[in-house]
């Protein structure tokens, strides 16, 4: 795992070199230097996921209360802005109990096996050419293995609650994610297949070299859809939230959870909405690049790409531009929330194995012929 980051002079620079060469210089050992570099990268993680998950709470609250012609959040903070951070205020020091017969090693380590693969993913996120945590060579194959660990939280969460609604919430989340997992690791390699990388740095670059043109949307049109069907199952939103269906059980596997076990919960739900746009937005809209290319947009403003005083707001702008894209897709799922009913569950895992697999599969051959024959017929 090689960390970086990248300054505005476009520069690579290794960030955690630079760290540690600063402390030895004051004195200290490389082994102590390299031991207090370890949680940073990690702290910076958590700090930045929690904050766009709270702006995706606020922003559930006020597109669900704008699409029913509400108000929605207004008196705490500018237009309701503080209400997550009172959510969670509120949820941390609410007292937690356990159920009297329940598996208390299990019931604790369930959210915890639920949040912390989801902040691992974050570590893959480059939010902007000039801003990436941890530049990984397989980070998409690591965010699809770390997802498959979700769901073994809700399950062990649902059986230590000795409840039969949050048992039957842990079943339908294991078989809701074994289900839909296989057609989102197939549309994904066909993306990667494309882009002849596991890196979602490779991934974005590949999508760079003609603007909006070159965005793998328009050249993996089904892809997108189920990558999207299949990315909102997993992170168990309407209508895919038989799981948790409020009518039929309760809360799921959550049902017993109070306080601040809660809490980790309802954050691992927006964390992976977080998530999956972030990494809709890598693989199909091109991650930070921009709808026109950077050297054409500098030949039209009659300046040099590669002009320094250029690269603090290619930074800015890009960055901005993963932002916008991953929370346009919030965005419709938000919508999708409040317009589309919930399916049964024979619906949905019908849809995934009779409906999804095949067409995935299918277009996983088609991008494979289509990596054939190109440079045999423009070779």
């Amino acid at each position: 795992m090689n960390t970086i980051l990248l300054l505005t002079i476009g520069k690579e620079i290794d960030f955690q070199e630079s760290f540690v060469r600063i402390l030895t210089d004051w004195g200290l050992t490389a082994g102590v230097a390299k031991a207090i570099w370890l949680p940073i990268p990690m702290i910076l993680v958590i700090v930045l996921a929690t904050l766009l998950a709270l702006v995706a709470t606020w922003l559930e609250r006020k597109i669900s209360a704008a699409a029913q012609q509400r108000i929605g959040p207004e008196y705490i903070g500018p237009q309701g802005i503080l209400v997550p951070v009172a959510d969670v205020v509120k949820l941390v020091f609410k007292e937690t109990t356990v159920p009297r017969q329940a598996d208390h090693l299990l019931f604790t380590l369930g959210p915890i096996l639920v949040i912390v693969p989801i902040f691992l993913s974050f570590l893959i996120i480059p939010f902007g050419q000039q801003l990436i945590i941890s530049n990984i060579g397989i980070g998409i194959f690591l965010w699809i293995a770390l997802s498959s660990i979700v769901p073994i939280g809700a399950l062990m969460a649902g059986y230590a609650s000795n409840n039969k609604y949050s048992l039957l919430g842990g079943l339908r989340s294991a078989a809701q994610s074994i289900s839909y997992e296989v057609p989102l690791a197939l549309s994904v390699l066909a993306v990667v297949m494309m882009s002849d990388s596991l890196s979602t740095i490779d991934i974005v670059a590949q999508q760079s070299s003609q603007g909006i043109l070159s965005w793998n949307i328009w050249r993996q049109p089904i892809g997108v859809v189920i990558f999207w069907i299949a990315a909102l199952a997993e992170a168990e939103r309407l209508p895919f939230d038989l799981p948790e269906a409020e009518e039929e059980l309760v809360a799921g596997y959550q049902t017993e959870y109070g306080g601040i076990r809660f809490m980790l919960f309802y954050a691992s739900s927006y964390l992976n909405l977080v998530l999956s746009s972030l990494i809709f937005a890598i693989l199909y809209l091109g991650g930070w690049s921009f709808p026109l290319p950077v050297e054409l947009l500098a030949s039209w403003l009659g300046v040099s790409d590669t002009a320094v005083w250029l690269q603090p707001i290619v930074f800015s702008v890009g960055m901005i531009a993963t932002l916008f894209k991953a929370y346009l897709m919030i965005f419709v799922a938000i919508l999708l929330r409040w317009t589309v009913p919930r399916v049964r569950i024979d619906q949905l895992l019908n849809l995934g194995w009779k409906f999804l697999l095949p067409i995935s599969l299918l277009n996983l051959l088609l991008t494979a012929l289509f990596k054939l024959m190109v440079p045999i017929l423009f070779g």
